[in-house]
Parts: structure tokens; C-alpha cells; sequence
């Protein structure tokens, strides 16, 4: 047996010094993924990582999976097939749905979501916990069916909105700014990471991606899933369709283009509350690093986000869209708080930084002037969004 052992580490170590790994992957690529879903995968997010992985698995077959509730998620259909990239119509809420009968799966980016933080208030919560939490347990089902690696799209929200409330703030001339003595632990000047508290209540919206997460977190332990989960500010880039519930920074672009009203909504309508975040090319080549690095890492949880480098206020937002657009639109203001807004978030890097050495590489103001000219370039296509 020691001699084997010898003779296995031998040719381990000759494998490596070729590059290999067994299957003849490369080991500073990690494993190559041969067919992949992507859920949601004609949103925001889901259409640009599956296209990612498209130039990152050339030879893959590639699912992407969508209901196309959202408007504006089918204007993702073209850059889909384009890609050759196979689009289903699919709802996570339906385990038939998700069948996919002899189709080898070694990757789900689970991507699906009902985004809005308001959501459940008009209608009550049943598309909500149905999309965001019986959801996730189809798709996890699949990765359990096909013994897949998970990579799971969370979000900040988890994060309960009382404590984020209670964080010690200066109010500048053109936002709120952490201070340097918050009494809660993972809470500093430079934002939020993954060990503040997780108790009190965090929106409906949130509860369904923290129980998600939970979740993932047992099929790991009983059935062996490799997952990573991303608790992910505000993403952001071109081909998002904004709302002001769900993507902000591209709905103030895409109202500041076309010359249409906005309003700042509580905190006394200064619009000084503040948001990070980070640009979709960003996080791809985080998502990918981690790929890449799947066993390597530390860590199966990560805060991801723009951090306080790509942090904007309401106001400080107004100012760069009037710069790049040239357009100064009227904005009213509105002194009362929405439910479950806050303040302030921005996200604290430190782990994924120090686990993966990435860091955000686009500007805020680079993300925005990019946004801007996708409208410009499509402006016929998106114009009844913003209009």
C-alpha cells in the first residue's frame, strides 16, 4: 500500500507538472464544465454569465431556463442564440419543468429570482416563496439528480433591516457615511461582511434567499453538492432593465436619457442614501474565478459588491447621469421612507479579496457611461421601458 501511495503521489506530481488534472483538465482552469443550466437565464444576470461561460466553454451545451415574467427579459433572446446558447421556457416553480430528461448536467448557476424587495406587498408573497424558495429546491433537485456544482445568486438583503438602521452614520453634503465605531460586529467604514447579524426581520424578499441559502447548505451535507453562494449589493451594467425596486442605477440612466421625472423617496428626500455596487462584467470574472478555484477556496459564502470605492448616493448618481447624458431632469422629493429601505449598504470585499485576490475593476463611472451607450446603441428597443 505505501508503495501505490508513492506511485499515486508520484504520478499526481507528474500530472500536475503537465498542467493536467485527471480527465486532462488543466489545473489552473479548474474543471471544464461540459453542459451547464443557467436559471433565470434570460435576466440581467442570467443572460450575461451564461454567455460568459459560453466564451469561457466553447464546446459546452449551454441551457438557459427563464418564464420571461420580467419585462424586458426577452429582449435577451437574440444575445441568447447568438450565442448559441439553447433557450427554454421554464418556470423554477415547476418541478416538471425541470426535467430535462438525460441531460448530463455538471454546472447550475441558479440565477432565478423574483428580485423586487417590495414584492409580496400588492399581492401577497405566494410568486415570491414560490419562485425564490420552492425554486431554489428544484434547481437543486437537478444538481442533485445529475450530481451538478451549484453556484447560487444571494443577495445583501439577507441582512436584517433594523440592525443595518441602527449602523452609526455622518450625514455629508452629498450622502450618509459610515463611521469608523459601529458596535455590530462585521459592520465597519468600509461596509458589511458575512458575520453581521443575520437576526430581526429583513423583507420577504430576503427571507426566501437567506432560507435558500440554508437550504443549499444541507443538500452540501447529505448528498455532497459543491455549491458557492454570492451575497451580492447592486449589480449593475447594460442590458438590465431597470426599475425603481430592482436596478436603480440603470433606471436613473435610462431616465436621465430619454428626459423623464425621478423622485428621492425618504430620508427626508435628499436622496443622499447610498448603494454600492458592481458592474455584471465584474462579477462574471468573479463567478469564473471561483470556478476555477472551486476546491481551493476557503470559503463557500462570499459578500460580493462594488465596495466603498464604487458606493453612490441618490444625489452623487444625479450628477454623474447629468454629466454623461447632458440631460438634467425634474425630480421630486419625497420626505417619508418606503417600507424596507435603508440608509446605507455597501458591502465589505475583504473575504472574496483575500480568498481570490478580486477586486471590482470598473469605475462607477465607467459602469454608467457604459449603460448610457447601450441605450444609445438600442435605443428604439428599451425606449418603452423608460417611457
Amino acid at each position: 500500500m505505501a508503495a501505490l501511495s508513492m506511485t499515486m503521489a508520484a504520478l499526481s506530481m507528474t500530472m500536475a507538472a503537465l498542467g493536467m488534472t485527471r480527465g486532462g483538465c488543466p489545473l489552473s482552469s479548474g474543471v471544464v464544465y461540459a453542459c451547464l443550466l443557467v436559471t433565470g437565464g434570460a435576466g440581467f444576470v442570467g443572460s450575461n454569465l451564461a454567455l460568459r461561460m459560453r466564451g469561457r466553454y466553447p464546446d459546452a451545451r449551454i441551457i438557459a431556463a427563464d418564464n420571461l415574467i420580467r419585462r424586458g427579459s426577452e429582449l435577451n433572446l437574440p444575445r441568447l442564440a447568438a450565442g448559441n446558447i439553447e433557450f427554454v421556457r421554464a418556470d423554477v416553480r415547476k418541478s416538471d419543468d425541470l426535467t430535462f430528461p438525460n441531460i448530463p448536467f455538471d454546472l447550475i448557476l441558479e440565477c432565478s429570482a423574483e428580485p423586487s424587495v417590495l414584492a409580496g406587498y400588492d399581492v401577497g408573497p405566494t410568486y415570491l416563496i414560490d419562485t425564490n424558495l420552492n425554486g431554489t429546491v428544484n434547481c437543486l433537485e437537478v444538481a442533485r439528480r445529475t450530481n451538478a456544482d451549484f453556484v447560487f445568486m444571494s443577495t445583501s438583503r439577507v441582512y436584517p433591516i433594523a440592525a443595518l438602521e441602527s449602523l452609526a452614520v455622518h450625514e455629508d453634503a452629498t450622502r450618509f457615511t459610515l463611521t469608523a465605531d459601529q458596535k455590530l460586529p462585521g459592520a465597519s467604514a468600509k461596509g458589511i461582511a458575512e458575520d453581521f447579524p443575520l437576526a430581526g426581520a429583513r423583507s420577504l424578499y430576503g427571507a426566501t434567499k437567506l432560507c435558500s441559502e440554508l437550504i443549499i447548505e444541507e443538500y452540501a451535507d447529505m448528498y455532497g453538492l459543491r455549491y458557492m453562494i454570492n451575497r451580492c449589493g447592486v449589480i449593475t451594467g447594460p442590458w438590465q432593465m431597470g426599475k425603481v425596486d430592482q436596478g436603480v442605477f440603470a433606471l436613473w440612466m435610462g431616465k436621465h436619457y430619454f428626459d423623464r421625472p425621478l423622485q428621492y423617496i425618504g430620508y427626508g428626500g435628499t436622496g443622499k442614501q447610498v448603494r454600492d455596487f458592481v458592474s455584471i462584467d465584474d462579477l462574471g470574472e468573479l463567478v469564473q474565478t471561483q470556478l476555477d478555484r472551486f476546491d481551493a477556496l476557503p470559503d463557500r459564502l462570499y459578500n460580493v459588491g462594488g465596495g466603498l470605492a464604487s458606493s453612490l448616493s441618490l444625489l452623487e448618481t444625479t450628477a454623474l447621469c447629468e454629466e454623461i447624458t447632458g440631460n438634467r431632469v425634474e425630480i421630486e422629493r419625497i420626505a417619508e421612507n418606503r417600507p424596507l429601505d435603508v440608509k446605507l449598504y455597501v458591502t465589505d470585499n475583504a473575504r472574496v479579496e483575500r480568498d481570490t485576490g478580486w477586486v471590482p475593476a470598473k469605475t462607477p463611472r465607467e459602469t454608467l457611461s457604459e449603460i448610457f451607450a447601450w441605450i444609445h446603441d438600442n435605443e428604439a428597443l428599451v425606449a418603452p421601458l423608460w417611457r
